[in-house]
């Protein structure tokens, strides 16, 4: 996390904007993150047009979090004063560490930013990401949308191609190679009913190493290829031998945006780094926990034999 601090060395409150069209699948994520097995307390959600919403609550209460309504309007235009007013009182009453926000259909980011920037929020608050959730099924007709659906993928850190069930998969191919190459600074995703792991989703835009021992989301995956209903694919890489760099920069460059999803230590000739990948963009920095190279991966139809063996062809004899 960023650690951008405010006076009385307090840090800063992160704010995560679920962004999409109307029906993409926003509060189906929503329920996704509330539904985690992990601690929420710290978190207030923040949800527009809630009457219409439906969270159930016992996911609120189960997670720990608190909500907050705003409803009447959307939030970018005539409830910018009420969100402001609410994220100052959210701020002053609960000190949160996080905020989700899940703005309406038609609320266009640019707006929620303007807010956020604003003189009390900015000394309080930083977005930290926009997640985008997008209906494949608008991405195949999306000349016929305004501007509002060009600034949600525009403004996106993280696009989750949602619905990809809907569709032949050489077309949620060419879905995935179009929207990296119309928005090359997103991270792109591939979901069914927005289904993805918490770390896919909140990592890190420039990750740092993390202090976890074991890496946890290379043990869910250790010695465990598995394949489910709708073509996702998981499966892990190990070894105590170390990789040619040139060759694994080459081998990360030239993954298909469908493995959108690789992390973990890659130990080099010279150096460890630990490596984070998520939907296209990755990362390496300094890793000093371990000497073996302990790769996860996720990805939707995808062949893990030809990944694997393409990735043992960076080990050095």
């Amino acid at each position: 996390m960023n650690d951008a601090k405010q006076p009385g060395n307090t840090k800063k409150t992160d704010v995560v904007l679920l962004s999409g069209f109307l029906g993409a699948g926003k509060t189906t994520l929503l329920k996704q993150i509330l539904s985690w097995d992990s601690d929420l307390s710290g978190t207030v959600v923040v949800v527009n047009e809630f009457g219409e919403v439906g969270i159930d609550g016992s996911l609120l209460k189960n997670s720990g979090s608190s909500v907050v309504e705003l409803t009447s309007g959307c939030i970018c235009c005539t409830l910018s004063n009420d969100l402001k007013q609410s994220l100052e009182k959210i701020h002053e009453d609960l000190k949160p560490k996080t905020i989700l926000i899940e703005s309406s259909g038609v609320a266009d980011p640019t707006a929620i930013r303007s807010v956020l920037s604003e003189g009390s929020l900015n000394r309080c608050m930083r977005l930290q990401k926009i997640i985008t959730v997008l209906d494949a099924e608008l991405w195949e007709a999306r000349e016929a949308f305004g501007p509002i659906f060009h600034n949600q993928l525009e403004m996106a850190n993280v696009i989750l191609l949602n619905k990809i069930d809907l569709f032949a998969e050489n077309q949620v191919t060419q879905f995935l190679k179009e929207i990296h190459q119309a928005m090359p600074g997103a991270q792109v995703i591939p979901t069914r009913y927005c289904r993805i792991d918490p770390e896919s989703l909140f990592a890190e835009n420039k990750p740092r190493p993390l202090d976890i021992k074991p890496l946890a989301f290379y043990e869910k995956l250790k010695n465990n290829t598995t394949v489910d209903a709708a073509g996702y694919v998981t499966f892990v890489f190990e070894t105590a031998k170390t990789l040619n760099e040139s060759c694994f920069q080459s081998f990360i460059s030239q993954l298909p945006f469908e493995m959108f999803r690789l992390k973990g230590p890659v130990r080099f000739e010279d150096r460890t780094v630990m490596v984070n990948f998520v939907g296209g963009h990755g990362d390496f920095s300094p890793w000093e926990d371990t000497k073996e190279t302990q790769l996860a991966f996720i990805g939707w139809n995808v062949n893990p034999q030809e990944t694997l063996q393409k990735l043992g062809d960076c080990v050095v004899s």
